[in-house]
């Protein structure tokens, strides 16, 4: 698919996002109804970033298998289990919960800081800000 510019990289932006947060509410959210239904979002926005690279079959078989099959079967073991077990003894915050947060907080910001920190990061920059540098990536 031939988009402009500007309407690709606000779709992947859109759809990255999408991904992030339906990620983040399939392990922030403490009710598994609405973790299933964080990840078939998390499922539809991968789908969705097939269609820009022109791989309409691949999305739609994605789409159908991933939230048409897994994740209704998902949705429907998680109703049929007891919804009450899943709140007894609930601990808001516990040390492993703090634990956690604490490496995947110092692992992120490590990718974080190794992505600003390499070459390509910053030709991709140099090709999109500055536009007299082009002549140097078109040969």
């Amino acid at each position: 698919m031939d988009l402009p510019g500007p309407i690709h990289d606000f779709l992947l932006v859109f759809l990255g996002s999408g991904l992030i947060l339906g990620g983040l509410g399939v392990v922030l959210l403490t009710n598994p109804i609405y973790s299933a239904f964080s990840l078939g979002l998390v499922f539809v926005c991968i789908s969705l970033f097939y269609i820009p690279s022109n791989s309409h079959f691949v999305a739609a078989a994605q789409l159908l298998i991933y939230v048409g099959a897994i994740n209704v079967l998902i949705i429907f073991a998680v109703m049929f289990m007891n919804g009450s077990e899943y709140y007894k003894d609930f601990n808001l915050w516990t040390v492993g919960d703090g634990v956690t947060s604490v490496v995947c907080t110092s692992i992120f910001a490590s990718l974080i800081t190794t992505i600003l920190d390499t070459s390509w990061l910053r030709d991709y920059l140099d090709y999109k800000i500055k536009p007299n540098n082009r002549a140097r990536f078109d040969k």
